[in-house]
């Protein structure tokens, strides 16, 4: 309950406050409704691509045991050995409704050429190592949106709790005190009427 003098000041002092309350309420609602529109786009992406790496990497190992299965480990520790890429993270960030999402992409810097002899391996241990290479690109997409996911539910959780205590106890509360404070007020006047009637009575008596 919140306390309040029953004062015509203090009775517009709330009903401002309500009034600013209930604005509040109203784009925090927009802003949970929002927040929640692209959560589930977000998580829609995330459920295709986690799909899309499962897949690859279903492809990639099958083709690895393939290969494997036709060379020899060392053999094929000397051809993967050296890197045929150099790559970096790009990691940057976008805003959605107030929250910072990261985006994080690889980017080849250098492609070298294939350092292994093309005569002493497979063709599965080529496929193999693109699917390799394409699944790893998705993983570390899958990683932003991932965390992405994460900070979108943690301010759908706190703008949800801010719309309940608005909704629920605040403006609540706020109504229930200019109702208290117009009734005292009432209270007031008709006392106030009531001495004056008895004032002028006794005057003309």
């Amino acid at each position: 309950m919140i306390s309040a003098k029953a004062t015509r000041m203090e009775l517009l002092n709330i009903k401002k406050r309500i009034k600013i309350a209930k604005r509040g309420h109203k784009l925090l609602k927009d802003k949970r409704d929002g927040l929640m529109k692209q959560f589930l786009s977000i998580v829609n992406e995330n459920m295709e691509i986690r799909k899309r790496v499962e897949s690859k990497l279903h492809m990639a190992y099958g083709s690895f045991l393939l290969t494997r299965a036709t060379m020899s480990v060392e053999e094929i520790e000397g051809a993967i050995f050296y890197p045929k890429k150099e790559s970096l993270l790009a990691i940057s960030y976008q805003n959605i409704m107030g929250v910072n999402v990261p985006e994080i992409e690889m980017q080849i810097e250098k492609e070298r050429s294939v350092e292994y002899s093309l005569v002493s391996t497979t063709s599965e241990l080529d496929h193999s190592l693109e699917l390799f290479d394409e699944a790893l690109v998705d993983m570390i997409r899958l990683a932003g949106i991932q965390k992405s996911v994460e900070l979108l539910a943690l301010e759908i959780g706190k703008t949800r709790r801010r719309v309940n205590a608005l909704e629920h106890v605040l403006i609540p509360q706020l109504e229930d005190a200019a109702r208290y404070i117009s009734m005292k007020l009432d209270e007031m006047e008709r006392s106030n009427f009531c001495n004056l009637m008895r004032i002028k009575e006794i005057i003309e008596a």
